[in-house]
């Protein structure tokens, strides 16, 4: 029997096919599915013990810039930022998030520091390699948080400057990978009611859109770590 080449096409699964007929879908949708299958399955006190996701370290010594980009603003973002936040968790690379307009003066002090340039990234930026082949990505941004983000620096166990948590989860949220959304739902399963209107009130400003979300996530961190739904 002669086959199409749509009968050798597997079926889509039907949450899927829900959302977008076709399989093609946005990162909203993308995270929508996600979500709905945690809340659907997740009980109360099934993750890692509440004592353990308070733990703050910096076990890994990732390269210290300060020095190097002293005056320029600049903050660690992406998976390191989140030991600031949440329990350590193993990352290939450090992310530094710049100004676009401050492109070539970091690139040039980081290249007479010693780091390499390796490419381009997918998104506005660049790999370097470290002198001790640490791979470090480059972000640069031109939202309109960033400003407002460069006055709220936080740091990390090693006194490093990393993204604010508000600005962390908003980077976090539009991402396209899942793990970028489990570290939003842990990061606000452990925040305070203090730090979590803060978050609130940022996403509200920037990205309306994803209010919905944030609250399913800060429930699914919640339930993680043991503490009662609201």
């Amino acid at each position: 029997m002669h086959r199409t080449m749509a009968d050798a096409m597997p079926s889509l699964p039907a949450p899927i096919v829900r959302v977008a007929t076709e399989g093609e879908l946005t990162t909203r949708q993308h995270r929508r599915i996600m979500i709905d299958m945690c809340l659907r399955r997740q009980k109360p006190g099934t993750g890692t013990s509440a004592l353990a996701l308070r733990v703050r370290t910096a076990m890994n010594p990732w390269p210290d810039l300060r020095d190097v980009l002293n005056g320029v603003p600049w903050v660690i973002a992406g998976g390191v930022a989140t030991r600031a936040y949440m329990p350590e968790r193993a990352t290939k690379d450090l992310d530094v998030l710049i100004r676009a307009g401050d492109e070539d003066v970091v690139l040039a002090r980081l290249e007479s520091a010693g780091y390499e340039m390796v490419s381009t990234l997918g998104i506005p930026g660049y790999v370097l390699r470290s002198p001790d082949d640490v791979e470090i990505d480059v972000l640069l941004s031109d939202a309109a948080w960033l400003s407002e983000a460069f006055t709220q620096v936080g740091h990390d166990a090693a006194g490093l400057p990393v993204l604010a948590l508000p600005y962390l989860v908003l980077m976090k949220l539009t991402a396209m990978r899942s793990q970028d959304w489990a570290d939003v739902s842990r990061m606000l399963g452990l925040a305070a009611e203090t730090e979590l209107e803060q978050v609130r009130n940022v996403v509200r400003r920037y990205s309306p859109e994803d209010t919905e979300d944030l609250e399913a996530l800060i429930v699914l961190g919640r339930r993680e770590a043991q503490f009662p739904d609201r």
